[in-house]
């Protein structure tokens, strides 16, 4: 999968440096860049998104722009439990093709995925937070939603 990076800032007097810093510190190789001019609007990215991905282009004026592939970092807690679960072919490539990145005593899986992926992977940690007869363990359920608020921080559905 190609890694799209949508680049912009709202004046002349603004650059693009810090988000060129973020990509580096990420990792991402070889990403395809979309670079906007200063004071472009946010429906730009629908532009962006025609530009890239020739297969797709916007019909209308108003309409939504394609669901594109966000990265999250899940805490190693919910990535080992869903790991031992019963997933979805997607929810498995998604979570195989993670980056782990330590965090001092433990680590944190970077996943790239659709935001509607990401919310699956989150419903199937429900259990985490205990009941079905399970108990809670304060960590997991921790970790859970520090996922759970880094998904819901998401474009809603």
């Amino acid at each position: 999968m190609a890694n799209l990076v949508y680049k912009r800032v709202s004046t002349d007097q603004q650059s693009t440096a810090r988000q060129n810093l973020v990509l580096d510190e990420a990792g991402i190789e070889e990403p395809v860049v979309f670079e906007e001019q200063a004071g472009t609007s946010s429906g730009a990215i629908r532009t962006a998104v025609a530009d890239l991905m020739p297969d797709h282009t916007a019909v209308e004026e108003n309409a939504p722009a394609p669901e594109l592939p966000v990265t999250l970092d899940m805490p190693g807690k919910v990535a080992d439990y869903l790991r031992t679960t019963e997933l979805e072919p997607a929810e498995r490539v998604a979570l195989d093709e993670g980056t782990t990145v330590r965090r001092g005593q433990g680590y944190t899986l970077r996943v790239t995925a659709v935001p509607a992926l990401h919310r699956q992977l989150l419903n199937r940690c429900q259990p985490l937070d205990g009941g079905q007869g399970l108990p809670a363990v304060p960590a997991q359920r921790k970790a859970r939603r520090e996922y759970e608020n880094r998904v819901s921080a998401l474009t809603p559905i």
